[in-house]
């Protein structure tokens, strides 16, 4: 097999799902702009912690510093690199954010989403799977959410541009038989997390002594979804590319509609709960008390996320397995170890790339 491309590798799921194929001895190649969107230094110790990884691993890891609008720094890379499958995870991350930069998400997550799939077309690939995200879901109230569910009313900038993605990927799948897979996320957590998500944020303020911002005073639910899950989801679905099917559900006189390689898949825990559940985990796992600043709903945001993915399940297995008191004791248990131990952190920014 040729190697695999991980867009957005020094991400955090990027991060976890080159460490997955690594063990699973693959080749592969990631790429990442580094952009300042939050800590740069965090990216870099990702990245030093998969090269440190890759000499007990099986498997070979290759770096790139490439923005996903050089469309020209792409084409070389996909030229020579000669991938056999391509994991696209790099975007504008942030649902609030986009309403303060909201060029930045239709260059990364349009136009960037746009060059991945020119270059995908013009040097075939077995398969390109994509994240999505729940936000696609918008105002939907129709619990569990499933994706046969019509995803045509986003709150925010940052869901109508993966709405646009899958549409797009639907698309290119169509008319250049191109087999692609969107994964809508639900609330990834777990160590090595972005800093402006919610458990990282909340453990950062409880320990310093800062109020936390519970929005909608803490009536709000998440399906939130531990990383190791979401990477092993993302790991099996690249080795079931999507095939051309034919639908006669809706032919009346014999004939049958050619269904493009192309499909969207759910991936979450299925166990929504409220921020305020969470907290008290991070209370009790941190040992100290949350001050907590209740406020009301906030732009964009929506009242809660609940996965359907009896889909997913059907095709690879799929089951989350590590319930959230878990793995939020393994975040806290990361978080520590990288912020908190004496040197630790400062060894981690030393690291080049």
């Amino acid at each position: 097999m040729g190697p695999i491309l991980v867009t957005g590798a020094a991400g955090f799921i990027g991060f976890h799902v080159v460490g997955r194929l690594l063990d699973a001895g693959k080749r592969v190649v990631g790429i990442d702009n580094l952009n300042d969107y939050y800590d740069v230094s965090l990216k870099q110790a990702r990245l030093a912690e998969l090269r440190r990884r890759e000499a007990d691993r099986h498997g070979e890891f290759t770096f790139h510093k490439i923005n996903l609008v050089d469309r020209r720094g792409l084409e070389a890379l996909f030229r020579d690199g000669r991938f056999d499958a391509v994991v696209h995870l790099a975007a504008q991350a942030g649902v609030r954010y986009s309403l303060e930069n909201p060029a930045a998400y239709i260059d990364a997550n349009v136009v960037g989403f746009l060059n991945m799939l020119e270059c995908c077309r013009y040097h075939p690939v077995k398969h390109l799977v994509y994240a999505s995200s729940s936000s696609v879901y918008g105002l939907n109230r129709e619990m569990p959410f499933a994706v046969s569910q019509k995803a045509d009313s986003p709150v925010s900038l940052y869901g109508a541009t993966k709405k646009s993605n899958e549409l797009f990927a639907h698309a290119y799948s169509h008319l250049f038989g191109l087999p692609c897979t969107g994964l809508r996320f639900f609330t990834v957590y777990g160590p090595w997390g972005r800093p402006d998500m919610a458990v990282f944020s909340f453990t950062k303020a409880i320990l310093e002594g800062r109020p936390i911002p519970v929005f909608n005073f803490g009536k709000m639910r998440r399906d939130f979804t531990y990383v190791d899950d979401i990477a092993e989801g993302v790991v099996r679905t690249l080795e079931k590319p999507p095939r051309k099917q034919i639908d006669r559900s809706e032919v009346e006189h014999g004939g049958g509609v050619s269904l493009p390689p192309a499909r969207v898949y759910n991936i979450g825990n299925r166990e929504p709960e409220e921020l305020t559940r969470l907290i008290e985990l991070l209370e009790k796992h941190l040992g100290k008390k949350a001050l907590l600043d209740m406020q009301p709903m906030q732009p964009g945001d929506v009242l809660e996320t609940f996965a359907e993915t009896g889909d997913l399940s059907a095709l690879i297995g799929f089951v989350p397995r590590t319930p959230l008191d878990s793995g939020i004791e393994r975040f806290v248990e990361w978080y520590k170890a990288f912020y908190l131990r004496d040197g630790n952190q400062e060894a981690f920014r030393a690291a080049s790339i």
